[in-house]
């Protein structure tokens, strides 16, 4: 099995971030500052290997052992249950899944919720907890309609600043949980690379913790 270890970063804005984190952590890429068309980008002399993959993929190239750790946000985690360790929160890309709905709205317990969300695991197990039942509704995009249209009586989603709600006459109606970056780790890779994902762990996690 290699010393590299394979890391999977989530495209985007988080994993530019989560990128700079491990570059001050001392597992900087420069290939990874070249604009071409590489796809895997690797630095031996630092052991690690990067490639880049949809933010809701990571946990899968993880979990199927294509990575030996990577980049996911927790509400992925929650919503998958993917079977991976997870070592540390990042504490970046906050915000919080909600409940979210017209503010008049007022819960009839003798009727099934209708519940829109692309959370249908996340929004089940939070009822299911309150011992409520619900009708889910899986939507993949412009989850503040459906509530507008009557098509749901409430949604639950991610909530970063409210903005998009409010200026649709939405509000958050109760907080599910906290969302943030985590970093995971393929289970076998963890046993067999045991050294070197927790020393590269370790070091993240200071480098997090000074940055705070």
């Amino acid at each position: 099995m290699s010393d590299i270890l394979s890391v999977a970063l989530p495209k985007g804005r988080l994993g530019d971030k989560v990128y700079g984190i491990f570059e001050r952590a001392g597992f900087g890429c420069p290939d990874i500052l070249d604009p071409g068309r590489k796809l895997i980008f690797e630095s031996p002399e630092h052991g690690v290997r990067y490639f880049f993959v949809k933010p809701s993929d990571v946990a899968i190239y993880v979990e199927r052992g294509a990575a030996d750790i990577g980049v996911a946000g927790k509400d992925i985690l929650l919503e998958y249950a993917p079977q991976v360790y997870e070592l540390l929160d990042f504490g970046i890309g906050r915000c919080k899944m909600c409940v979210c709905g017209r503010p008049d709205f007022r819960d009839d317990p003798n009727r099934t919720l209708r519940v829109a969300t692309k959370f249908t695991k996340i929004a089940r197990d939070y009822y299911a907890g309150l011992g409520r039942s619900i009708d889910s509704i899986h939507l993949n995009g412009s989850i503040e309609l459906a509530p507008i249209l009557g098509l749901s009586d409430v949604i639950v989603d991610i909530v970063e600043t409210g903005a998009t709600l409010r200026e649709n006459g939405l509000g958050v109606l109760a907080e599910v949980c906290d969302i943030s970056a985590r970093l995971i780790a393929n289970k076998v890779s963890y046993k067999f690379k045991y050294d070197a994902v927790t020393a590269l762990a370790a070091r993240l996690r200071d480098t997090t913790e000074v940055g705070k």
